[in-house]
């Protein structure tokens, strides 16, 4: 039975190898793993090893906290999730095209789109 930490680092894993453009067997090459042990742990089938989650997480440039983001959310909050929204084409490309922006500028651009939201 899938445990529900694997089965959201899985999504994660999924979610940020999506964001950067890279395929499951670009992934495996860079960790140095079969790309059926991506699909595995993106699935939640099997479970991620620290090493392995470490190995990831360089490969796709966040820090290993990301993998565990909104895993403390309570399960009844209404939100879309944000697997629904990656599914949006125009959605992933606004995401990639936010990660193509140098850090300081991002972080800029991330404060106005707080701002304009709460506004909303």
């Amino acid at each position: 039975m899938k445990h529900p930490v694997d089965v959201h680092v899985g999504k994660r894993i999924r979610h940020r190898r999506w964001m950067v453009g890279m395929t499951q067997q670009q992934l495996a090459d860079c960790v140095g793993i079969k790309f059926q042990q991506i699909q595995k742990y993106e699935t939640g089938m099997n479970r991620v090893s620290a090493s392995r989650l470490w190995d990831i997480s360089t490969a796709l440039g966040v820090a290993i906290s990301f993998f565990f983001e909104g895993l403390n959310e309570e399960p009844e909050t209404p939100r879309r999730m944000e697997g629904d929204m990656l599914a949006d084409k125009e959605a992933l490309e606004l995401v990639r095209s936010y990660y193509a922006i140098p850090e300081a500028q991002r972080r800029r651009l991330f404060d106005l789109a707080r701002v304009l939201s709460a506004a909303a």
